[in-house]
């Protein structure tokens, strides 16, 4: 009796990658025009994120040499010009182009005596969550001490708490308005003490900490370890 013919490795081996075959044509047929658009979409995409992130470079490069500009006019006496530049630089995406020309912008204002207009660039960046933690504490810093006659002593206080803390880069400033604001509430010996730990405080100022040494001595809390300490 004839025995059927053996099915080897080989032969399954082939049927299979010919039907593979077939598969991938039927797909390719059915389908190739949405992968030609996917793949263009793809390649657009890219070619769209690689360009606006040298855009954005070229941009941020234009506008620190902008910003130097208005410095040296700034120094050199011309400020006539600088409000406007420095408004159009406050809407930059880089975060210190942004808090630079906002700083500067309350500093122009200051000089020529519009304080409103100061209180409110700096209120702006203490209140922009897109900048660093360290531009926002000197600008809250900063509101804090042209809003002090306007505001309540506990709103000072509660203002400055986070950062009149011994060790937290603005101590000093912060330490003095909430230990001017103890003074409102008729806290004196608290605040002597706030003013002797300020003269302590050798991160501080020289002004600063004689200032505060001197205050704290009129309150009578003693204070002279930090002068003595301060003249050496």
């Amino acid at each position: 009796m004839a025995q059927p013919p053996d099915i080897t490795e080989t032969f399954v081996k082939e049927v299979d990658e010919n039907l593979r075959r077939d598969q991938l044509h039927d797909f390719l047929r059915d389908n190739g025009r949405w992968l030609v658009v996917a793949l263009v979409l793809f390649l657009a995409v890219c070619g769209g994120i690689i360009y606006w992130q040298h855009y954005r470079e070229q941009k941020s490069e234009q506008q620190v040499e902008e910003l130097a500009q208005i410095f040296r006019d700034i120094g050199g006496g011309n400020t006539k010009k600088a409000p406007q530049q420095l408004d159009g630089l406050a809407q930059s995406g880089n975060k210190a182009v942004r808090a630079s020309a906002l700083f500067t912008r309350a500093a122009v204002a200051l000089q020529n005596n519009d304080v409103p207009l100061a209180t409110q660039k700096y209120r702006e960046i203490a209140s922009d969550d897109g900048l660093p933690q360290a531009y926002r504490d000197a600008a809250l810093v900063r509101q804090t001490s042209l809003e002090f006659d306007k505001l309540k002593p506990e709103e000072v206080i509660a203002r400055m708490q986070p950062l009149a803390k011994s060790g937290e880069p603005w101590f000093g400033s912060a330490g003095e308005l909430t230990a001017m604001a103890l003074i409102k509430q008729g806290k004196n010996q608290e605040a002597g003490r706030l003013f002797a730990a300020i003269a302590r405080d050798k991160n501080a100022p020289d002004t600063l900490r004689g200032r505060a040494a001197q205050i704290a001595s009129t309150l009578g809390v003693d204070a002279s370890d930090a002068l003595e300490t301060q003249a050496r």
